[in-house]
């Protein structure tokens, strides 16, 4: 499984703008090939920072969608951020569940 994950900051004004873009992006839900999830997260304490985490099967696939006309969209939002955007690919070979969690503290 490959994890991508996207730190954007947006411009104070422009907050907005940058969540409206991002939503689009995620409609409708599993439309590019290979994508498990995509999801955007707001940070609570830094209105104007937003997280971009998607999971793919494979890195090919998550490849392939960095060069689509879609993500391009993403790419277009430079303008609207106070940084660059920020991203970070991680290959994950396998995890545990809450099952780990519970077998830790008992």
């Amino acid at each position: 499984m490959i994890i991508a994950m996207t730190n954007m900051h947006a411009l104070q004004e422009k907050q907005k703008e940058v969540l409206q873009t991002l939503i689009s992006m995620t409609e409708p839900p599993g439309k590019e090939q290979g994508c498990l999830s995509y999801g955007i997260f707001h940070d609570i304490e830094e209105k104007s920072v937003f997280i971009l985490i998607s999971e793919w099967e494979t890195r090919q696939q998550l490849d392939r969608y960095m060069r689509s006309d879609r993500f391009s969209v993403l790419l277009g939002t430079k303008s609207l951020l106070c940084h660059p955007i920020k991203t970070q690919i991680f290959t994950v070979s396998g995890f545990d569940g809450i099952e780990t969690v519970d077998s830790m503290r008992n």
